[in-house]
């Protein structure tokens, strides 16, 4: 993203502000999406990674489908005009009513509990297609809260309990289509997919009706120069052509399903804050600027990596800072940084942000949370107004009797 163009934001719309470039969003899909060759190949986008409806309609115009996680992320998805058919629904640990009113909606519904499923069979039985997310007890990811797939993780039904699956399925005559996985997220490695797909492709064989295997995610992008990444057209390649000789054994053709969420709007966010103080300290220089973790918690929730560049004195000389917020918590976006030198009031943008950004922000400390922009046809157009004070209080209760005059 051009320099200018994060200033000219900036001047626009005041800091912080998140911004986003429709043309990665767009370029991230089409890369992921040509990756399968002639395989044929569904995307449903994580929209727990962005989900402004502005972002969502971008995808829609290129195909993609929805991974959504909650009965609300589903009807954020039909607002933006998704097809109910196009949305995929993987709740974890919700009541059985969030279930019964996706069904109502008409979206797919992906059942990781025994007993969810035991209900699911009793209610409908063959009547409505599902899925099942297995857990194939894989180790994969960059932390462990984004490993999914594991022994200990509470997603899925356990790779193990596959006969307790296909005894509920055969009582209840349940209409499975899918079977799903998700091992994590910062996948570099092909074979982690691969044996995964490897115990999908054995699960498969007591599944005679199937129309898709959907392999989840975690394609990586960098972070930082010299990051190792996923190789998509690699990893493409060699999911492809596993995943066509299962079809051959299994007797005919499969869709292949992903939801990229991290891999599709990572790359194309920046968070652009503003520096209120540059604090010199016995032992360090801490840039410390009008966000916090309440706007960006990845770096403390996950210690992820976000680069940061000094926009409005790129040429300065390179100094080490610390960078950190104006919250009353540990919230350091960055330690020991080379940045160009910044005085105050100067412009940082934080790199990586389009993910897990503006989507996990809250109002810790009674804070607002930032606007959102969009850079589309050249043009930087807002698409979320940032929070007022009264937003903080728009849903409170007064209670008379607590009412002093």
């Amino acid at each position: 993203m051009e320099r200018n163009v994060m200033l000219k934001a900036a001047d626009l719309f005041g800091t912080p502000l998140y911004l986003y470039d429709a043309e990665k969003i767009r370029l991230q899909y089409r890369n992921l999406n040509n990756a399968f060759g002639s395989t044929k190949v569904k995307l449903h986008y994580a929209l727990k990674a962005l989900n402004n409806i502005n972002i969502l309609r971008i995808l829609k115009q290129e195909g993609a489908g929805l991974d959504a996680v909650s009965i609300q992320e589903v009807y954020l998805g039909l607002r933006a005009g998704f097809e109910p058919n196009s949305i995929m629904f993987t709740p974890n640990c919700v009541d059985f009513e969030e279930i019964r009113e996706a069904v109502e909606l008409g979206v797919m519904v992906n059942l990781d509990n025994l007993s969810i499923l035991e209900k699911f069979g009793n209610q409908y039985g063959d009547t409505v297609p599902c899925c099942i997310r297995i857990n194939p007890h894989i180790m994969a990811g960059g932390n462990v809260n984004i490993s999914v797939g594991h022994i200990d993780s509470k997603f899925g039904i356990s790779i193990h309990q596959l006969r307790h699956v296909e005894r509920i399925v055969e009582h209840y005559g349940v209409h499975v289509i899918g079977l799903h996985m998700h091992t994590g997220s910062d996948i570099i490695d092909a074979d982690v997919f691969l044996r995964g797909a490897e115990l999908l492709y054995e699960a498969a064989s007591i599944f005679p009706e199937l129309q898709f295997l959907d392999f989840g995610s975690g394609f990586k992008v960098a972070y930082k120069e010299g990051d190792i990444i996923t190789d998509i057209n690699s990893i493409g390649e060699k999911i492809s052509r596993s995943f066509e000789n299962f079809c051959s054994e299994y007797g005919r053709k499969l869709e292949l399903w992903f939801e990229p969420g991290k891999y599709i709007v990572s790359e194309a966010g920046v968070l652009l804050v503003n520096v209120n103080v540059v604090k010199q300290t016995t032992s360090t220089v801490f840039l410390g600027v009008n966000s916090g973790q309440n706007h960006l918690i990845r770096p403390m929730f996950y210690n992820a990596y976000h680069e940061i560049e000094n926009i409005s004195n790129p040429g300065g000389e390179k100094k080490l800072y610390s960078v950190v917020g104006n919250i009353c918590e540990s919230d350091t976006f960055g330690f020991d940084r080379l940045i160009s030198e910044v005085r105050e009031n100067d412009i940082l943008a934080i790199k990586n942000a389009g993910a897990y950004g503006f989507s996990m922000s809250n109002q810790y400390n009674a804070r607002l949370r930032p606007a959102e922009a969009l850079i589309v046809d050249g043009e930087i157009k807002l698409i979320r107004r940032r929070e007022t004070l009264e937003d903080l209080y728009r849903n409170e209760v007064e209670l008379e009797e607590l009412t002093t005059t």
